[in-house]
């Protein structure tokens, strides 16, 4: 046991004053827990009573624990319990003050310290804040019975008021010191340096991050002019920013630094970091934060991007130069012929037609042609003429309302429409119906035609490239192709032939030749150098 006084003489019967004066002599310079001892010594002296505490409420845990516990002639020190079955918990659970003037025990015969403290009477009180919620409570307890009196009653709440006080003070300075603790984790920890300027603009707080971007310690920092750490621009910039603050009159005191600020790492080096600015007010006097970020690595990052981009595009045009064009490889000089005509005609917005027996790649040729052209990043549209019924070819290229003919039960997007802005294959052209013909030909000349049950006209952007492995003069003869088509796809042609010994000519896919293995070796770097640059 350790005991809160020397003597302690219980005297009930004191006057009014004496008894108020009684309590503030002994409670008016102590704090804290010295304050909650002398709280309660006092009240048994003061009330006459056997014993008193003062403690503070757990609301999850149902418990009130003993910020002072005074009885007969000792404290009673860490004296924590749960308030079921206890005359503290019909105080606590009616939030005011409760009387057992005597036989306590009967109304309260599970209550485990009745017995222990010889428990007859009982006088509690919950301690509130101002939003009335309860932060634990104060009570006292005698072994013999104490009468309900004005004058008791009115002692007692006095020194509730005095207690429920103190304690909110403490609770106050608790979650300041709760706040401050967390508000100096998040400025220790955080990975961008924070300086606190004052007046005069001298550092009078950093944070370890500080420390580290300009290499100096706190101590070296501590005092200095925050000019003297920045290139002489830079000063001069964070000069005039912070005169532009104190002349602000909007709430917002802070600035995003356009350009940051130049830091001067050591005579010979300096190095720049993106800033904000802000200030606050102290007693009337202007206090000032600078928050900087080292851009080092970024802009490291940024020059590597750049080199890698750079060398990604070296890569590409050697592999275009190599193949020629992009999924071709060959070296026959009719092939380069081909070739060379495929880049020709690659960003017009001429229509292509490509002729060759079946088999000799004149789609590759077709797919080449998009690719090099300025319509690439839109869709290339393949129509394989022959394999599309000739009563739904007409739907099939220009679409249909819902209702337009038998089995129309839904409108359908045609192939133009979904090749706007791109380009159209059709492959052997050649097997269009002629009835058709002619308007295909309104698409090429006007741009425009109309779906299959539809009066309204639809304007389009498509590149035709044709191809057939018939003769279409021939057809045009015998009246099966339409000379003025034929005319307007054959602005530009490419033939495909097979060689002398029946193989295809020579051009040949990836990974075919000797040559091939470079091509995919830069196509390899080409790949590491797209997820460089996107990591």
């Amino acid at each position: 046991m350790k005991r809160c006084a020397d003597t302690v003489i219980f005297r009930g019967d004191l006057a009014d004053d004496a008894a108020i004066r009684l309590i503030l002599e002994g409670t008016v310079q102590e704090t804290g827990q010295d304050f909650f001892r002398a709280l309660v010594t006092r009240l048994c002296e003061v009330l006459g009573t056997a014993g008193a505490w003062v403690t503070e409420y757990n609301k999850k845990q149902r418990t009130l624990t003993a910020l002072a516990f005074w009885f007969e002639t000792d404290c009673l020190p860490n004296f924590t319990y749960e308030i079921a079955d206890t005359p503290c918990e019909t105080t606590i659970q009616n939030r005011e003050l409760y009387h057992v003037g005597d036989d306590i025990a009967s109304l309260f015969p599970n209550d485990p310290y009745v017995e222990p403290f010889r428990a007859v009477s009982y006088l509690g009180i919950p301690l509130m804040d101002k939003e009335l919620r309860i932060l634990g409570h104060l009570a006292v307890l005698d072994t013999k019975p104490m009468p309900k009196e004005p004058r008791t009653l009115n002692l007692f709440l006095i020194f509730a008021a005095r207690a429920a006080a103190e304690l909110q003070r403490i609770q106050a300075e608790s979650q300041i010191r709760d706040r401050e603790t967390k508000l100096s984790l998040l400025i220790n920890t955080a990975m961008d340096a924070i300086l606190e300027l004052d007046e005069n603009l001298k550092i009078i707080h950093v944070n370890p991050s500080a420390e580290k971007i300009f290499r100096k310690s706190g101590s070296q920092l501590i005092g200095r002019p925050i000019t003297s750490l920045l290139t002489e621009p830079s000063g001069n910039k964070l000069i005039r920013l912070t005169e532009d603050l104190r002349k602000s009159q909007v709430r917002e005191n802070y600035f995003w630094v356009p350009g940051g600020f130049q830091i001067l790492a050591n005579q010979d080096q300096d190095f720049m970091t993106e800033g904000s600015l802000s200030r606050y007010l102290l007693d009337g006097k202007s206090f000032f934060t600078i928050i900087l970020r080292d851009i080092r690595d970024q802009i490291e990052a940024e020059r590597q991007i750049a080199a890698l981009t750079s060398q990604k595009e070296y890569l590409l045009e050697e592999l275009s130069s190599f193949e020629g064009s992009k999924d071709l490889i060959g070296n026959n000089k009719a092939w380069l012929k081909v070739l060379q005509q495929v880049q020709q005609v690659a960003n017009s917005n001429a229509c292509v037609l490509i002729t060759g027996e079946t088999g000799t790649g004149k789609e590759v040729i077709a797919r080449a042609i998009h690719a090099a052209s300025r319509r690439k990043e839109a869709p290339l549209i393949k129509v394989n003429c022959p394999a599309i019924p000739e009563s739904l070819i007409e739907s099939e290229f220009f679409g249909h309302e819902k209702g337009a003919f038998t089995g129309a039960t839904g409108k359908r997007t045609g192939r133009f429409a979904l090749a706007n802005g791109g380009t159209m294959f059709l492959d052997e052209v050649g097997e269009i119906p002629v009835d058709l013909q002619s308007k295909l030909l309104r698409v090429l000349q006007e741009g425009e035609f109309e779906p299959v049950g539809s009066a309204t006209t639809q304007k389009v952007d498509v590149r035709i490239i044709a191809a057939t492995n018939r003769n279409l003069t021939e057809a045009i003869d015998k009246g099966k192709f339409r000379e003025d088509l034929y005319y307007r796809l054959n602005v530009s042609q490419s033939k495909c032939r097979r060689s002398e010994n029946g193989a295809k000519m020579s051009f040949y896919l990836r990974n075919t030749s000797q040559k091939s293995r470079r091509i995919k070796w830069i196509n390899k770097s080409i790949h590491s150098l797209l997820i460089a640059n996107a990591g």
